[in-house]
């Protein structure tokens, strides 16, 4: 069932990227970056220390990115940033253990958006490991986006620009499945994609059937179905390489489905052996509720 355009009323007023400052944290940021300046939301950069205090140098720089992306004039004073729409925070949390800490602060203080590096094995403190990582995604439950540690992801770190074609969209009964075809339709919207597909894959018995869901009519991008059975991560994994996807959007049971998987060989599989961004959708978020 096709429905015309996609309802783009602000979901996300808040976004949280955890850093370690390592190399693939830096990726993760310019993605959290990206989605603020996208939803004009307030962005936290959090870190937490377990040996000495960090300088504020030691933070990415958000006024400097910017510059460097052409959105602001060189030498602006950090005003300007506010004046695009963003409300920057950096804080240092001193207590030591990064998934109590990064939960507590999401309790407090809220965050539409996670943007988590899944693994660094460089960095000042080592710690947003995969034991991180997928903790503090099933603790908080909220909408999470994965950023694989050897990923480039879809945003560039020269321009801020985006690079979206392929999303696949894993699909069942159970969890809700709208949710995560209303994220996808809502970021190509948003970011005024030109062209691409979607890719609505559904892993089980040949008897099976796909299920049904409302899709949207955007020019330029298409929808396909994939049937397949087997091993449900395995074969996410393996269409995920196939169609060479840009990014894996999953509605998830958060603590008794996709993200419980995550804890053993199927993070390997997913996340790591893909290499492919990957946005999870918990189906008791509020995101989840809004979107379908």
């Amino acid at each position: 069932m096709y429905q015309d355009g996609v309802n783009t009323a602000p979901i996300i007023r808040s976004v949280l990227h955890p850093t370690d400052f390592s190399e693939g944290s830096k990726v993760a940021f310019y993605h959290a970056l990206r989605a603020a300046l996208l939803t004009r939301s307030e962005l936290t950069l959090l870190h937490v220390a377990s040996n000495g205090l960090p300088g504020w140098s030691d933070f990415p720089g958000i006024r400097e990115t910017l510059e460097y992306w052409g959105l602001l004039p060189q030498n602006s004073p950090k005003s300007a940033v506010l004046g695009i729409g963003i409300e920057p925070r950096k804080i240092v949390a001193r207590k030591g253990d990064p998934v109590n800490e990064v939960v507590n602060f999401v309790i407090k203080n809220h965050a539409d958006l996670i943007v988590l590096a899944t693994h660094q094995y460089k960095g000042h403190e080592r710690w947003m490991r995969r034991s991180v990582a997928e903790p503090v995604a099933r603790e908080t439950e909220q909408m999470t986006l994965f950023i694989p540690g050897k990923c480039k992801g879809f945003v560039s770190e020269d321009d801020g620009s985006v690079s979206l074609e392929r999303i696949l969209i894993p699909i069942a009964d159970s969890p809700r499945p709208q949710p995560a075809i209303e994220a996808a339709a809502r970021l190509v919207t948003m970011f005024n994609l030109p062209k691409g597909t979607f890719t609505l894959l559904h892993v089980g018995p040949p008897e099976s059937s796909m299920p049904k869901v409302r899709l949207y009519e955007i020019g330029g991008w298409e929808w396909e179905g994939e049937m397949r059975n087997g091993d449900v991560i395995e074969t996410i994994a393996d269409t995920a390489a196939e169609i060479d996807a840009d990014l894996i959007v999953m509605s998830t049971d958060g603590r008794n489905g996709f993200l419980d998987a995550l804890r053993g060989s199927h993070s390997e599989r997913v996340l790591r052996r893909c290499s492919t961004p990957l946005l999870t959708i918990p189906e008791g978020s509020a995101v989840a509720s809004f979107l379908g």
